[in-house]
């Protein structure tokens, strides 16, 4: 079972962890339900539930992976199918559409959702994720020409912001000569301080940097490996958590 959460930005910017799809891809079973951070949209700017799912307190259960993100991965018998793979770093042979969305994120222009997955630790408390560079079109020119530049497998800086006129608090990514990229995804930055207040456990690489070809918000595809302190575990903060428990599969 894999699964993905989906956040919905609000009008005002802010985003929020609205839902989450749990997968099984082999066995074809699909469920979705909303996370509290639903909840808290709606207080908050006045989320309301989405048209394909329009039951806050409903688990929903498919054979097929629902429209609402089967329609953000790109076809396997599209002609640049194999281009499309390649720029997230998956293999040609690739098709399982729940590993494509956790690395493409499945954004599109016509809403305000984003996909991401749910990060599992190790028992020692070892992470790693994958997720594309955020932000970095917002920088100054050199700093976009750098991160143009980047070679796989450099390492990068990670560092706090305190000063994001966005959010209270931001994770920011460097160069080795302290060059400001961009950031990481605002949902990683909750774990990554817990990493962080334990004692500097977090790394960053560069996988592959794609050609102009490549939508921006695909360009710089980053790793981060980090260590989480004893009895922590990522994405449980309350906003993750399901409104509703997920039925078993079993």
């Amino acid at each position: 079972m894999k699964s993905l959460f989906l956040a919905w930005q609000a009008p005002n910017r802010a985003w929020f962890p609205v839902g989450r799809l749990d997968a099984d891809v082999v066995q074809h079973h699909y469920q979705f339900g909303y996370t509290k951070g639903a909840v808290q949209a709606e207080h908050a700017v006045g989320f309301k539930p989405l048209p394909a799912f329009p039951d806050f307190q409903r688990t929903y259960e498919s054979s097929e992976l629902f429209p609402l993100f089967h329609n953000r991965v790109l076809g396997p018998g599209r002609k640049d199918f194999a281009d499309y793979l390649a720029s997230l770093d998956l293999p040609p042979t690739s098709t399982d559409p729940i590993a494509i969305l956790a690395v493409s994120g499945g954004e599109r222009q016509t809403d305000s959702l984003e996909v991401f997955p749910r990060i599992e630790s190790r028992p020692d408390g070892a992470f790693r994720c994958r997720f594309f560079l955020h932000g970095w079109r917002h920088m100054p020119n050199a700093s976009q020409n750098r991160a143009m530049s980047l070679q796989p497998g450099e390492e990068l800086g990670v560092s706090l912001e305190l000063t994001n006129r966005a959010v209270p608090v931001a994770i920011l990514l460097t160069t080795s000569d302290y060059t400001f990229l961009g950031w990481t995804p605002r949902y990683l930055v909750a774990d990554l301080l817990k990493a962080i207040s334990e004692k500097p456990s977090v790394t960053a690489r560069v996988v592959r940097v794609n050609s102009t070809e490549v939508p921006a918000n695909r360009r710089v595809l980053v790793e981060l490996t980090g260590k989480l302190p004893p009895g922590v575990q990522p994405m449980s903060a309350e906003e993750f958590q399901p409104l509703v428990l997920p039925q078993s599969t079993h």
